[in-house]
């Protein structure tokens, strides 16, 4: 301490010396702000506690390129959900009808939140608890709740990648093993299994070589010990994946994210070439102009954005979290749901184009054996053969012809017509056919691929691009899970990690029943998207009504260096909220008027019959959702009745780098205070004077009043009382 400054002065005199922080820093030799800290706290050890947040943020792992971070958020979002579930709502709700409501929503509802989580992670640089404890602390239940719901998803997505991975090494063979029915000996005769018979070879081998499925989730039927060991396998690829934190998962993005653009790429230009391609594509792109005034299509279409850029899992403010605060998030959200959008679409025209070779050759298969059902008529005289116009050859029969001979004998048989039992084979039929999630890709495209030349090479190509883009997400749902834990209790990373990776594998064995695929449907269609949509409604809540929209945009102002587009604002603070309000309403409407159940394999049947969930599965499914959401009134009762600290009642504030970071700890309302400087976070406390008392972030401080606006030093950082030290 210098001998004129007045804390010496009083040691050598015994009368009252009046000063301030503006006297100390006016006296303090010069300090290196990079590795200086100024610490306001009210209580002993806050110094300390500081310097090691300070410690923590410097040490916070950092992608190693701006290409890593888009990797890994591009991998993170797309998914197999782009691959299956869009075209499938494509297919089902009116075709390029639905692109309308997909685009609407996703440019008031999925990009404003998508910038909004991006933009909260960078600025504050924690997982999700962290996030939302500090932009809110009695909604911080959000962030724990988003834990739960990536924990949901996690145990039944990797199940899905555990099929990926056992149709992957089942097609390493000629011809693939789904291609034909199996035929079973009776003695000296070969009978083919009736229920491959009655339904189709690759139906059959998906319910019963893979899954072995139950008629029913009530029907548990013990493990599927082939899914179980393909499960332990993608447990144990996830595990390696995310076991050192980005580190390890930031390499791996390179290739779990590109190849599966490499594949679609193939994809595309083989099934543009096929025949019959051009039928499914224009069978998308024609729309279905009833179906864009039907809620339940603007419903799905909300859900489906929710699903596709990753809103509330905590995967996208954990990948945020490791970037500079410089980083322009405004145009990574731009970048990612455009790229998001451009591959549904591209998945779509892939899998419409492959529909269409599959439609046109079902639909000659149709056409066979109606005109052997017609010739064994004409042989028998059911039929005459005048009703046959005289230019068709059986021998080479084509649609059109059987079409023309179809509306004849429906004509003047009209009264009998349906004892004949003809189908009209038309191709519209066929493109028709909606095949929902999991079957479109492993029955509707293993069928179709199975009429590929080299099929086995396609058949590879296509599953490893499933595993890949399973992984991609999945490592992004273990960092919602990890990061937000590691960042709050400081456990050990490695081995919270491989611990997590454990615990989601045995209780992952509950998919891996022969009635697992319907755990699946319950979990994949009920547990996950309400909370999800709560939880995205309370995070626009905290962000736009609590913490304050303006304030808000002030601080990404300073933070990107420019001033986002006034749209966000207004998406912020009143569409967007208003629109995902309507969306849980239909959600809670739709659970309450249609009971929720699954399509179950009927093995006598050989066919699919929808059936309701009972009564305890009704209970299991009701306490998973309550069990996702629980976290937020729970954790907002005990901070309003102060039974949670909140961290409110203290403050300590912190520069470094330029910037201001504030923590809350033991500070009570009419306490007088301590200030602290210091030099490097070793050196003991300058003991400060007690008359004075802290001023609070609206107050003027002499600090704010010296004539450098930066402060002492021109380091550019700014008071507590800024927009920038709020956030």
């Amino acid at each position: 301490m210098p001998k004129n400054s007045k804390v010496t002065q009083r040691e050598h005199s015994s009368e009252h010396v009046t000063e301030s922080v503006a006297d100390l820093l006016a006296l303090e030799e010069p300090v290196d702000y990079k590795q200086s800290i100024l610490n306001v706290a009210g209580e002993a050890g806050g110094k300390q506690k500081v310097a090691e947040e300070e410690l923590d943020v410097e040490d916070r792992p950092a992608w190693n390129s701006k290409l890593q971070y888009i990797l890994a958020q591009i991998g993170f979002s797309v998914g197999l959900g782009n691959i299956w579930r869009f075209p499938y709502l494509c297919q089902k709700n009116g075709g390029g009808a639905y692109l309308v409501p997909y685009l609407v929503l996703l440019i008031i509802i999925g990009i404003p939140l998508f910038f909004l989580e991006l933009a909260v992670g960078q600025r504050i640089r924690r997982g999700s608890i962290g996030v939302w404890h500090y932009v809110c602390p009695r909604l911080g239940g959000i962030g724990f709740s988003s834990c739960i719901v990536c924990l949901f998803v996690g145990l039944y997505y990797n199940v899905i990648i555990g099929w990926s991975i056992f149709y992957f090494f089942k097609s390493f063979q000629y011809p693939l093993p789904w291609s034909e029915c199996p035929v079973a000996r009776n003695g000296t005769m070969a009978v083919v299994e009736p229920e491959c018979e009655k339904s189709s070879a690759t139906t059959y081998f998906w319910y019963r070589e893979a899954l072995d499925i139950s008629n029913s989730i009530s029907e548990s039927g013990g493990l599927n010990w082939k899914m179980t060991l393909c499960l332990l396998v993608a447990w144990s690829i996830v595990g390696m994946a995310v076991v050192k934190g980005i580190q390890s998962s930031g390499k791996v993005m390179y290739f779990s994210s590109l190849f599966p653009y490499v594949v679609l790429a193939c994809f595309l230009v083989r099934g543009l070439l096929l025949r019959g391609a051009v039928d499914g594509i224009l069978h998308m792109f024609t729309p279905k102009l009833d179906k864009m005034l039907d809620p339940q299509v603007w419903r799905e279409a909300a859900t489906q954005v929710f699903f596709a850029l990753g809103l509330g899992f905590g995967g996208v403010i954990a990948f945020s979290s490791y970037n500079k605060q410089d980083n322009n998030c405004h145009f990574d959200a731009a970048l990612v749901s455009f790229i998001n959008f451009f591959t549904s679409v591209l998945a779509t025209l892939v899998v419409f184009a492959v529909l269409g070779f599959k439609a046109n050759i079902m639909n000659e298969k149709c056409v066979v054996e109606n005109a052997e059902k017609i010739l064994g008529y004409l042989n028998t005289d059911v039929l005459s053969r005048a009703l046959i116009p005289p230019h068709v050859n059986f021998s080479h029969l084509t649609t059109k012809d059987y079409a023309e001979m179809y509306k004849v004998i429906k004509t003047v048989k009209e009264d009998h017509f349906s004892a004949l039992g003809l189908d009209p084979c038309l191709l519209e039929d066929e493109l028709d056919k909606s095949v929902q999630g999991t079957g479109l890709a492993f029955i509707a495209f293993t069928e179709a691929m199975t009429h590929f030349p080299a099929s086995p090479f396609w058949s590879v190509m296509f599953f490893l691009m499933l595993i890949n883009l399973g992984l991609g997400s999945m490592i992004g749902t273990m960092a919602g899970i990890t990061t937000p834990i590691i960042d709050t209790f400081k456990v050990p990373k490695e081995m919270f990690t491989v611990g997590c990776c454990v615990f989601a594998f045995f209780v992952g064995l509950l998919f891996v029943q022969r009635s697992g695929n319907y755990f699946v449907t319950m979990f994949d269609d009920y547990s996950a998207t309400l909370p999800l949509t709560v939880i995205v409604i309370l995070e626009n809540v905290a962000v736009a009504w609590i913490y304050g929209t303006k304030k808000f945009m002030q601080e990404l102002t300073e933070m990107l260096g420019f001033q986002p587009y006034r749209f966000y604002f207004y998406m912020w603070k009143f569409v967007s909220p208003l629109c995902m309000a309507v969306l849980t309403t239909a959600s809670v409407i739709q659970l309450g008027v249609t009971p929720p159940g699954y399509s179950a394999w009927i093995k006598e049947e050989a066919a699919e019959r929808y059936l309701y969930f009972p009564n305890w599965a009704m209970a299991l499914l009701i306490t998973l959702i309550v069990v996702a959401v629980l976290p937020i009134p729970v954790v907002f009762v005990l901070r309003h009745f102060h039974l949670l600290s909140d961290g409110s009642n203290t403050l300590s504030v912190s520069y470094k780098k330029g910037r201001m970071m504030k923590d809350i700890s033991n500070l009570e309302e009419n306490d007088e205070t301590r200030f602290i400087l210091s030099k490097v976070p070793s050196e003991a406390p300058s003991p400060m004077p007690t008359h004075r008392s802290y001023l609070g972030p609206g107050s003027t401080s002499p600090l704010e009043t010296s004539g450098n606006p930066n402060g002492r030093y021109g380091s550019g950082y700014l008071l507590a009382s800024t927009p920038e030290s709020e956030l």
